[in-house]
């Protein structure tokens, strides 16, 4: 096997319990990582704007109300996270929700210009497949200090589906799949509207406890948002839509008989009004990245290894941090929630191997 494996922590019962095994399992890990983020938060590079570390936690303090009353039991969840590794409630929802965390703190000063491009992600509907089997896809991208923190979480509640949660130390979720067949991915988008809220890996967790795409898809588009992102959802019956979540907007596209791809730029009308400038190799980036994701997959027929080939594209998917971003593919999925079956990478595509993994 080239390159690393995933790291795969099992998560079970109690939402404090799954809290306190989380933290406890990567206790000085989430704090560095933590640390870095609380910077890059901080330094004006990714926010937009300089801000002083206590600024930046005091502005996480407002968001707390907003993740209590959009999730009890996540938020218990994050609390106990948060205590088994030495953190402040504050720091857990920057290292977990940082891209919509800064969305907030660019909202609350001037010059907002964000260095920030995440993931390209693809729904391929049942009937493109051999087996009549779909699939939901991605990279996901972030600045490069995050590579080695990515992990994937074997969630078993005590109430509610089981899941697979491909996600960093100290993030509560980031994409999954649970044993009710409902699949979650997701792209980064920048707000120029970012509020006090809530961010986005408490809408995924909450969307996989759901048991039907129905239910998943009201988490989207009921929470009250700090920040603006993209959200696929896909089910075991070949239903999925696209919903990119603004700030008070919610652009919604069902799936047809063509895959549906996104990547960090909103495509209604509306939903661009509410986006952020960004500097434009960034935009061409998530241009190219959508038209190079399309055009592969303009196919009559796409497979398991045709989606793992996509997320190794060299040219302008796979990505390789380089500056002034330091922006990589700190890993990528691919999951069929018909078999709940999810393949999963950590680090740059072309460099690692896939496993498999069963929900």
């Amino acid at each position: 096997m080239k390159g690393r494996p995933i790291r795969v922590l099992e998560a079970t019962g109690t939402a404090e319990h799954r809290g306190a095994v989380h933290g406890a399992a990567f206790h000085s890990e989430i704090r560095r990582y933590a640390d870095e983020r609380l910077r890059l938060s901080a330094n004006g590079t990714w926010a937009g704007r300089p801000a002083a570390p206590a600024d930046a936690l005091a502005l996480a303090s407002r968001l707390l109300p907003a993740h209590r009353a959009y999730d009890p039991d996540l938020f218990e969840e994050m609390s106990a996270l948060a205590a088994a590794c030495g953190l402040s409630l504050e720091e857990a929802v920057i290292v977990g929700g940082f891209t919509d965390f800064v969305d907030v703190v660019r909202a609350a000063g001037a010059s907002p210009v964000p260095e920030e491009d995440d993931c390209t992600a693809v729904i391929v509907p049942n009937q493109m497949t051999a087996d009549g089997s779909g699939f939901l896809a991605q990279t996901w991208d972030m600045h490069d200090s995050a590579t080695e923190h990515v992990v994937l979480l074997r969630i078993e509640p005590d109430r509610g589906p089981k899941a697979l949660v491909f996600s960093t130390v100290g993030c509560l979720g980031q994409i999954g799949m649970n044993e009710a067949g409902i699949a979650i991915g997701i792209n980064n988008l920048t707000a120029n509207n970012g509020k006090i809220g809530v961010t986005w890996p408490f809408v995924v967790r909450k969307a996989l406890a759901q048991t039907s795409l129905d239910a998943a898809l009201a988490c989207v588009l009921e929470a009250d948002l700090a920040g603006a992102h993209n959200y696929l959802l896909f089910d075991r019956g070949g239903e999925g839509f696209n919903v990119e979540a603004m700030v008070g907007y919610r652009a919604v596209t069902k799936l047809e008989d063509r895959p549906l791809v996104h990547t960090n730029h909103a495509l209604d009308p509306e939903a661009q009004t509410l986006e952020a400038p960004r500097p434009a190799d960034l935009m061409a980036s998530s241009v190219a990245r959508l038209a190079r994701a399309e055009d592969l997959l303009d196919v009559r027929e796409i497979g398991r290894e045709a989606l793992i080939a996509l997320t190794r594209e060299p040219d302008v998917i796979c990505r390789r941090a380089e500056p002034p971003f330091h922006t990589e593919s700190s890993g990528a999925v691919v999951m069929r929630p018909q078999t709940g079956e999810m393949w999963a990478c950590w680090g740059v595509p072309v460099d690692n191997e896939f496993e498999e993994f069963r929900v």
